[in-house]
């Protein structure tokens, strides 16, 4: 393999905000975008770089606005997220293609990020040449309330844990009154430090605790040690749940403005967090996409990861 050198650098969006990116691989190669999960999720070490041929392909990641190495943190207590929406999250993308001089390129989203990319696409189809999802999620007030309350019934002891705390410390909520979800975006934009390290954790246990099936049982990610990590994955996840979920998923609605794309969904059986119900749909309503369910992993896995690597080696010698 070539030995390319990375480049990196800070990209001025809007709103005094500035993204994180990076770029690996061959930059004569074709084009494509990793967006990555949470919502307030990392590049971390930059291993989605391995899912592509360096060689033939020029990889950008980036981190989205309020998290990793993008400015300003949503880990700050007084860091507005007014500006953190759907909508403005989809620009930041497409000033991210127009700064790098791209004209068309492949799409990866895993988690949330598969949300994202689906949303970009939507909005500007003709930009996107394929898309491979990793962990599909469309982000549907279904998959939250699924992901926030309904995973109690698997996890009855550990949901008891997540909803006492709110009810322990948000005044006026009791379950069943009000969305869990809504109840810990007030806790993480409460003004007591202590509060919000508190919550964050419990949220934390909680991650950890559903995501722990396919995997190899409850494994603790070492990632929540770094407290500003915490604090602003969960109040972003808490955010971007509470105000873009909606009773029906719109991408869903929208799937007719990128039929054509090709896609690859990657999607784990034993996927608690997001059942494979929603890559069930996805694929329904996508004549152009291939769905591949593993049967042994959940959400995310070392079998996926192979699909995932395989998926991106086929677009690069179709596109």
């Amino acid at each position: 393999m070539t030995d390319f050198e990375p480049v990196h650098g800070i990209l001025d969006v809007s709103d005094e905000q500035s993204i994180y990116w990076e770029q690996w691989g061959n930059p004569d190669g074709l084009p494509a975008l990793f967006i990555h999960g949470g919502p307030g999720g990392t590049l971390g070490k930059s291993g989605y770089r391995h899912r592509f041929d360096l060689d033939r392909t020029r990889v950008i990641g980036f981190e989205q606005r309020g998290c990793g190495r993008s400015k300003p943190h949503a880990s700050v207590a007084d860091t507005s997220l007014s500006s953190n929406t759907l909508e403005r999250l989809i620009d930041d993308i497409e000033r991210l293609r127009e700064s790098m001089r791209i004209d068309t390129w492949i799409l990866n989203g895993v988690s949330w990020g598969s949300t994202l990319a689906l949303a970009y696409a939507q909005a500007h189809p003709e930009r996107v040449r394929g898309i491979v999802l990793f962990a599909v999620t469309t982000t549907s007030q279904d998959e939250i309330r699924w992901i926030t309350e309904g995973v109690g019934k698997i996890f009855p002891e550990a949901w008891e844990r997540l909803a006492s705390y709110a009810e322990n410390n948000v005044t006026g909520y009791k379950r069943g009154s009000r969305r869990l979800i809504e109840a810990y975006r007030q806790l993480m934009n409460s003004e007591d430090m202590k509060i919000r390290n508190e919550a964050s954790k419990e949220w934390a246990l909680w991650e950890d605790t559903h995501v722990s099936i396919g995997t190899d049982g409850f494994v603790r990610d070492a990632r929540w040690d770094n407290e500003a990590f915490r604090l602003a994955f969960v109040r972003l996840t808490t955010h971007y749940w509470s105000i873009v979920a909606t009773d029906e998923s719109e991408i869903l609605k929208r799937m007719n403005r990128i039929q054509h794309i090709p896609a690859t969904l990657i999607h784990g059986r034993r996927d608690i967090s997001s059942p494979a119900a929603t890559a069930w749909k996805l694929h329904r309503l996508w004549p152009n996409s291939t769905l591949i369910i593993d049967e042994g992993d959940g959400h995310g896995g070392a079998s996926m990861v192979e699909h995932w690597t395989a998926a991106n080696a086929r677009l690069s010698t179709e596109s």
